[in-house]
């Protein structure tokens, strides 16, 4: 490298290292700032250090402003470790959520909250729900939709009846990597991962290792388990937990779906206040005649109300033998939610708010 080459390699580092000291300084004063709002916080009888929607709305403001080099998603990675560092020099959160290190419950956990955070590792989804519901824990992270961990149905069936309270989502990408200590594919005699995980892998699986045993596992962190024990065993999970078990992977993104993700749902005692840009979910049972769940969804329509998901659960409690588990956009406050709540309320044979919340960017 010439000597031109190397004073401007200089003079960029020394540029870098100032802006830096900069940033450095700014956050001390961002500290500064929390500490007097911790202070004022402290004087109320119940001192909410989370607020998601202030927190939503702060990052929707940052990515309209993001610099041209930077995406938006680098933004809003930045800014909740930011976030979370300047939170913690208030309070330091406890969430509870399913499962060993490395699965996609912790892995969305961090994403959203931030790495200032003490996470509370439970056996069962019911252990997750009673941590909070007890306040052993402020949060409680749970997989509601398309995640490979076991508890989906048990969380949702336990949402119907606990006093908890949505209070944001995370929507996590699913990457599958093929993980294993093998030198190469032609090595692998098993693999080993969550059924769900197998099947959404299984047009790379059947062009690639179509011969070789497949191992259906409890969770992809126990399949990443067996292929750190066992030679030639290779697991399919995310990166996180490869990681945890110093594995390498051998393929990356082997899903057949690249726009595969997994949807998590942030519990608490606490209702939400709007952010501007809000989910409401809730449950209804419909009483037992024809078209009674046509004219129980008929007010979301005439209020103008979208309706983005709907799903059917059995409920063996009371006279219901099955409920709707129901998402539509807005909150609950905005006059258009409420006037369809109200009138779905009066009709329902049972209804429940399960949570207002900021939608997941």
């Amino acid at each position: 490298m010439s000597d031109r080459s190397e004073n401007q390699l200089d003079q960029c580092r020394e540029r870098i290292d100032q802006i830096d000291d900069r940033i450095l300084e700014l956050m001390g004063e961002r500290l500064e700032v929390a500490r007097t709002i911790a202070g004022i916080k402290q004087a109320l009888s119940e001192p909410a250090y989370y607020r998601p929607e202030r927190e939503a709305q702060v990052l929707s403001r940052l990515r309209d402003l993001k610099p041209s080099l930077m995406s938006e998603d680098g933004v809003e990675s930045l800014f909740r470790v930011i976030m979370s560092i300047t939170r913690s020099s208030e309070t330091r959160l406890a969430v509870a959520l399913l499962g060993p290190e490395g699965t996609d419950s912790e892995i969305a956990t961090k994403r959203h909250f931030g790495p200032a955070i003490d996470i509370i590792r439970m056996p069962t989804v019911g252990e997750v729900f009673r941590s909070a519901e007890a306040g052993r824990t402020d949060f409680a992270v749970v997989p509601v939709e398309n995640s490979t961990e076991e508890g989906v149905s048990v969380a949702m069936d336990l949402l119907a009846n606990s006093p908890l309270l949505v209070c944001s989502e995370i929507c996590l990408p699913l990457h599958h990597n093929l993980i294993t200590a093998a030198p190469a594919v032609a090595d692998v005699r098993k693999v080993a991962a969550h059924p769900q995980t197998l099947s959404q892998c299984r047009h790379w699986l059947g062009s690639q290792l179509a011969e070789i045993e497949l191992v259906p596992c409890s969770s992809n962190a126990e399949g990443v388990r067996l292929a750190a024990e066992e030679p030639g065993v290779a697991a399919i999970a995310g990166k996180d937990i490869a990681d945890v078990h110093q594995l390498p992977v051998l393929v990356a993104n082997i899903e057949d779906d690249p726009g595969n993700s997994a949807r998590f749902l942030v519990l608490s005692m606490r209702d939400t206040p709007p952010s501007g840009d809000d989910k409401t979910s809730f449950l209804v049972a419909a009483h037992n005649r024809p078209g009674a769940l046509l004219q129980l969804l008929k007010p979301l329509a005439e209020h103008g109300v979208d309706m983005t998901r709907i799903e059917s659960r059995p409920f063996r409690s009371g006279n219901w033998e099955h409920v709707f588990f129901i998402d539509v956009k807005g909150h609950r406050d905005d006059p258009s939610v409420a006037g369809a709540l109200r009138e779905i309320q009066g009709e329902a044979g049972l209804f429940r708010h399960l949570g207002s919340y900021p939608a997941a960017s």
